[in-house]
């Protein structure tokens, strides 16, 4: 038995949750993929996958040996770039999951930019905005806003992020422009729902003066990008993070109102599980992201100047 193989087999069988997709991405027949999997659970001495007509699930002891398998995967590979010296010419797939504004707004229109540079490297592009646990999604590198706490995974941090408060310019010239926080309680405002099913709290800050505080809102989304799409309809004003909202600010659809009170955000940072390190593949994305998402931030930054 080459155990790598049905090891490669297994995963790939894992992520697709069926044996025939997983056998059409390795050029496999089914009959072989079926075979790998059975010698590797004959040489374990257990079952890994549950198999009915309709789906392929993981057992208790396919999900822990699952992330052994991708712990080792990743370190072969990563050995084998380095030896390889593909540091220069990233190959291959990576699984990329990124916040679904972020995704849309800035990484859709650079693509083909990305592309150009690494003609040879195969991206898989989740959107997102939830926190996705990379090693049991399969996920290889993450764009993530907040606090990085998972001691498996490696995080470099990019940039800093304010919460700016905004308008269309079609709204500001009917229902005037707020001259205060308080004020905004005299417009219309575009909620975020959290978890809990209440509408965030609005955040200011101007010097040492900061304040939290619990407007209502007109319409409220758990949606960050329906936030968005709101407000440059004119539905009313809205508050998020200023890269959310770049294209947005930098194409004019959105003004940023009270820039002065604009409070310190969540870091954003690209994370990726610690066997990719040093992978070429891995340092091509990161860096593409992370100049991407400096650009945005020096170009709202030029906005946002006095």
């Amino acid at each position: 038995m080459d155990q790598l193989a049905t090891m490669r087999t297994f995963v790939r069988v894992a992520d697709l949750a069926s044996f025939s997709r997983a056998a059409d991405a390795l050029g496999l027949s089914r009959a072989v993929v079926s075979t790998h999997v059975a010698e590797l659970e004959r040489h374990l001495g257990c079952q890994l996958l549950h198999r009915t007509t309709r789906r392929v699930g993981l057992t208790t002891d396919g999900a822990e040996y699952l992330q052994r398998c991708r712990r080792i995967l990743d370190e072969l590979e990563a050995a084998d770039a380095t030896l390889r010296g593909s540091r220069e010419r990233p190959t291959g797939r990576l699984r990329v999951d990124v916040p679904v504004q972020f995704g849309r707004a800035l990484l859709l229109p650079a693509l083909p930019r990305f592309q150009a540079r690494y003609p040879q490297l195969q991206l898989e592009v989740q959107f997102n905005d939830r926190i996705v646990d990379l090693v049991a999604e399969g996920v290889d590198v993450a764009v993530r806003a907040g606090r990085v706490r998972e001691p498996h995974l490696i995080a470099r941090r990019v940039v800093s992020t304010r919460f700016l408060t905004c308008a269309s310019p079609q709204y500001l010239a009917a229902h005037g422009t707020p001259a205060d926080p308080e004020a905004l309680r005299q417009h219309k405002l575009i909620g975020y729902l959290r978890t809990a099913g209440r509408p965030a709290p609005w955040l200011f800050q101007r010097g040492a003066q900061r304040r939290r505080l619990a407007l209502p809102c007109q319409v409220a989304f758990n949606s960050i990008e329906a936030q968005v799409v709101a407000a440059i309809r004119g539905i009313g004003v809205v508050q998020a993070a200023d890269l959310v909202v770049a294209e947005a600010l930098i194409s004019r659809k959105l003004v940023a109102v009270l820039p002065e009170w604009a409070a310190a955000g969540r870091p954003i940072s690209v994370v990726a599980r610690r066997g990719l390190r040093g992978s070429a593949k891995l340092q091509a994305f990161a860096d593409f992201a992370a100049e991407l998402l400096r650009q945005y931030r020096q170009r709202v930054d030029a906005l946002l100047e006095p």
